[in-house]
């Protein structure tokens, strides 16, 4: 995982089908996918198939028994998306081998995690608008840090 240029992880995803979305996009954004279980599916699904296409290949996740997995298989500032920021995801300077993490569909993450974050960021959204799909806000969050520090 040396050099690599930006992660994504997703914490207990509950939708298979937003893991294959975040797949494609991982791939698209030539980021690494990390899975961080429990997952509120059965891993093996089709929907995961069904939505990422052939994009597996090219993004394959890497999955983690749990938080503590990741944290010490995954070195890098972790950048937490949560509508509780105050900050902007565009008003951030992306570094290479930042973590974006997204937190599960029903909850985000739980107060312990949020608080490691080293950076919080939000996607502004219209009035009375609550959240984006996970995959959704991953592709916003992984186009503005590839933007910033190009794809190089």
């Amino acid at each position: 995982m040396a050099g690599v240029m930006l992660h994504l992880a997703l914490f207990q995803p509950e939708i298979a089908a937003n893991v294959g979305a975040a797949i494609r996009a991982a791939a698209c954004f030539g980021a690494e996918l990390h899975v961080i279980e429990p997952c509120g599916f059965p891993w093996k699904t089709r929907d995961i198939e069904r939505v990422s296409l052939d994009y597996g290949a090219l993004a394959p996740p890497h999955r983690h028994a749990d938080w503590r997995a990741f944290r010490e298989g995954v070195p890098g500032r972790i950048i937490l998306m949560t509508t509780k920021a105050e900050t902007a995801y565009h008003e951030h300077d992306w570094q290479r081998g930042d973590i974006l993490l997204l937190g599960q569909e029903s909850a985000g993450v739980p107060e312990d995690i949020h608080n490691e974050a080293d950076i919080r960021l939000r996607i502004p959204l219209a009035p009375g608008a609550r959240s984006l799909n996970m995959a959704m806000a991953g592709a916003i969050g992984m186009a503005e840090a590839r933007r910033q520090i190009g794809w190089g």
